[in-house]
């Protein structure tokens, strides 16, 4: 199917995607909150400007999209069909940026948890990943 905008409105809208404090994010956010956890949000002091800092834990998290993280054997991880070489070559550049954030966050003694969008995409989804994630954290 062909792209029904132009290159500049498909460019303007792939512009307005956030980065920061996303529905996954924030839901993520909430359900730790609620379990006693503190935490720092987009340190950038910190390689990568992980979505959460637990400094007393030396542990962050990534809250990483589907799509643009390529989670593996993920239904929201697909390859669209206009252009495919820019966004097989976009894909490959995210990955390897992910691969190396916590290759150097590890190297730096911190603990790296990633939790992927459709792991949060419910309530009933982002406590339960909250609850596993929370105990994860706490077990230094």
């Amino acid at each position: 199917m062909a792209d029904f905008l132009t290159p500049e409105e498909r460019s303007e809208r792939m512009a307005r995607i956030k980065s920061a404090h996303t529905r996954p994010e924030v839901a993520l956010r909430k359900t730790l909150h609620n379990l006693g956890l503190r935490y720092r949000l987009n340190s950038a002091t910190l390689p990568g400007k992980p979505d959460l800092v637990f400094p007393r834990y030396k542990a962050v998290v990534f809250v990483h999209g589907c799509f643009w993280h390529r989670h593996q054997n993920c239904n929201i991880a697909t390859t669209p069909k206009s252009n495919t070489s820019f966004w097989v070559a976009k894909f490959s550049k995210n990955v390897a940026r992910d691969e190396r954030v916590i290759s150097l966050l590890r190297s730096l003694g911190w603990r790296v948890f990633v939790v992927w969008e459709c792991e949060v995409s419910s309530l009933k989804k982002a406590k339960a990943t909250g609850l596993k994630l929370s105990n994860l954290i706490r077990s230094i």
